[in-house]
């Protein structure tokens, strides 16, 4: 089974929207619409996106300002800016945030099913790179190892499972972990019986952390987990 790429566009003129996010989904992707900056924000910080397709010229928030935020947050996120505007000073400064690509309005819808293709495949082949040591709060995971360790000191040695979801939890923390992309990433197979090993690993996740208040691995239901991570406790 092959999970669908999920895309968020971001884009003010809603029938143009809508006409882009049904062009995208008859392709076989999952897409999110929001019609301005702000409401692009919130889905983009609520889920997990492969690639950002973003409108320059919105209120409230436009694409540039959008796109730096969001690379504050996640920087590997790969993004497209569809523009009306094609001066050379607004495509450098698309390039200099990070864009993998810039498209003039009107467009070939061709053509961005191309782009997205191209990003994607490459962005696949990134995605396979992890880092050896991730540390989140007093915690350290020593990824190669499948060991966790709290102020320097083991705690415990993770099963390969238990190792790479703790990774997928800790890496997108504070965010929607899908519960399909997890199944084919780490179990290679999405159904009932997968999905029931993976919920047995997650209490084990959960048992682990069970003393430490600034941390919790919620269930949410029919998506997915998010592991709250609160760098104080209130």
């Amino acid at each position: 089974m092959i999970v669908a790429k999920s895309i968020l566009l971001v884009e003010d003129d809603v029938n143009f929207g809508f006409v882009m996010r049904d062009y995208l989904k008859m392709n076989g992707y999952l897409v999110d619409l929001a019609k301005n900056g702000k409401l692009g924000y919130s889905k983009f910080r609520s889920q997990t996106y492969d690639l950002c397709i973003l409108d320059v010229m919105m209120p409230e928030m436009d694409g540039y300002s959008l796109a730096e935020l969001m690379i504050k947050h996640k920087t590997s996120i790969p993004f497209i800016f569809l523009t009306a505007k094609s001066l050379k000073k607004d495509v450098m400064r698309g390039y200099q945030l990070g864009a993998a690509d810039f498209l003039n309005k009107p467009f070939d819808p061709e053509i961005l099913l191309l782009k997205i293709h191209a990003i994607l495949n490459r962005s696949s082949v990134k995605e396979d790179k992890v880092i050896d040591i991730l540390s989140f709060l007093d915690y350290e995971l020593n990824f190669p190892l499948r060991v966790l360790c709290k102020a320097g000191k083991k705690i415990k040695k993770l099963s390969p499972k238990e190792n790479q979801l703790l990774y997928i939890l800790i890496d997108q923390n504070n965010t929607l972990v899908r519960r399909d992309e997890v199944l084919i990433k780490i179990w290679k197979e999405n159904n009932y019986f997968t999905a029931r090993s993976m919920d047995v690993y997650v209490n084990k996740l959960r048992k682990i952390f069970s003393t430490d208040q600034r941390i919790t691995i919620d269930n949410i239901r029919g998506d997915g987990f998010t592991m709250i991570v609160k760098d104080q406790i209130s």
